[in-house]
Parts: C-alpha cells; structure tokens; sequence
C-alpha cells in the first residue's frame, strides 16, 4: 500500500485550503518509515480492532490499514473527517474504516476496539488519554506519540524528577513505558517540541470507580502542592492536618513524605482510610 509522504500531504492539505493550527495540535506524519515504525511497534496485527484519535490527513489509519486493522478513527476537524474517508478509498480501497466526526473526550466509540494507536493532539494529550482508559474498557494496548516531556511525565515512576499527577492517574489503569523518540522532521509542519512514543498494557483496575474518584482528588490535591509534606497537601480534602496524619498513618502512609514519593496503591490505601 501507499503511504503519505510530503507532496501527498500538502497536496490533500491544499484540497482543503488548510492551514494546520496550533490550537488542535496539528502536525501531519509524512514520513511512511515512521508510521510503519509506529505500527510494529503497537504490535498490530491483521483483524485488530484499533481506535485512532486525530487521524488529521491519514499519515497513520493507512500504515494501520496496510497492517490488516479494522480502524475507527475520531477526528475534532469536520474537513479532515470528510477527507479522510477518500483518502482511504483512493489508495486502499475497501479497507476496513469507520470515521467519528467529534471531540474524542465526548463522542461515544463504537465497537470494541482493542488497541489505541494515536499521534494524539499534544494539547489535550492527557486528558483523552485517561478519558478513553476509563470510558472505553475494551482498550488493552495503547501505542501514542506524544509530546516528550509529556510522555516521559505519564511514563514516571515514584521518586523521579518528573513524576507527578498524569503518572499516578495512568498508573490506575496499568503499566506505561517509554517506546523511543521521533524526530521533528518527520513532520508538516515542523512542531518546536519533541515527541516521544509512550506504550501501555491495561492491568485489573485496584479498586472500584468511586475509589478512583477519591483517590485521584488525594492525587491532585498532594501534587497542587507537592513541595510540601502529605500531612499538609492533604489537610483541606482530609478535614485538617491532624486528621490527615491521623489516616494516613492508618493507612501505613508516612505523613511526612511527599506526594511523588507515593505509587498509586499508596493513595489509594488513603482513600480507602
């Protein structure tokens, strides 16, 4: 199958009389080895249901096509939407593709989909990330290309310089890693940041949903304030200093260390105290 390189992109871009912006985080792949580089590293394989968040002009749902996936593929920008079907039908006709037209922290996904592969818009990247883990079950792998120190912040470990509240939120859903860097000129138009693709394999969720809720306000409210001790940063949302020493001991949480020093089981064990 052909894959989108330059002249493809500018010229389907040129269609649409389009001028990527910032504000939807629009940078267009055009390079095929990366996207093939994307789609082995995803682990996809032929009949994988794959959803694909901002597919913009294609770059990515053909590499995902030309692997043998069935993609459904969310896109906020109605003319991007449009094309985008065409696009397909020209270079891999009848290929399996369904298109969402919507904002993807809102429209409801069909099917079950398997697999997230996505060069997600780096403006709202966590956000939907932690939105689709939650509300779409069925999502076992997640392969996403990401702004650098974004995908090294959700990839994190306690005790690391950048681990905070994005990596304790992804943490609930299962285990994250770095998966290598991509080069900016792979790129239209040239973002000024680096990316960095950030793997994740679902594990069983450690408690229930009203558990999570509670366990991630303890999330916010210890990293809002995270230069200081637990027993501080927690006081507002546990009744006071003393009573959030007081569970959090009975939590076998020392209340004065500080939030990114604690995994996700940590709060969670606050919570449930």
């Amino acid at each position: 199958m052909a894959l989108l390189g330059p002249a493809e992109i500018r010229d389907l871009a040129a269609q649409l009389d389009l001028q990527p912006t910032k504000k939807l985080g629009q940078n267009f792949v055009v390079d095929g080895n990366t996207v093939r580089r994307i789609v082995k590293t995803a682990r996809v394989e032929a009949g994988d249901e794959v959803l694909e968040v901002g597919p913009g002009l294609g770059s990515l749902t053909l590499g995902l096509l030309e692997a043998g996936a069935r993609v459904t593929a969310v896109e906020i920008d109605s003319r991007l939407a449009d094309l985008l079907p065409h696009t397909v039908e020209a270079l891999a006709p009848g290929a399996p593709l369904a298109v969402v037209t919507g904002d993807a922290l809102r429209v409801d996904i069909p099917g079950a989909p398997r697999r997230l592969v996505a060069n997600l818009p780096y403006n709202v990247s966590v956000p939907v990330l932690l939105h689709l883990l939650e509300t779409v079950p069925s999502l076992e792998t997640a392969l996403v290309m990401v702004q650098a120190e974004v995908g090294q912040r959700i990839a994190a470990t306690p005790g690391s310089k950048v681990y905070g509240s994005p990596s304790v939120k992804a943490a609930w859903y299962g285990r994250w890693s770095t998966a290598g860097n991509v080069s900016r000129q792979v790129f239209w138009p040239v973002p000024n940041v680096d990316s960095i693709l950030v793997a994740f394999e679902r594990a069983e969720r450690p408690g229930t949903e009203e558990e999570r809720v509670r366990t991630f306000a303890l999330v916010d409210a210890a990293f809002g304030q995270r230069r200081k001790m637990l027993r501080q940063a927690l006081a507002e949302v546990l009744g006071g200093s003393a009573a959030a020493s007081a569970r959090m001991e009975a939590a076998g949480v020392d209340p004065t260390r500080r939030g990114e020093q604690l995994t996700v089981a940590d709060f969670l064990r606050i919570a449930r105290a």
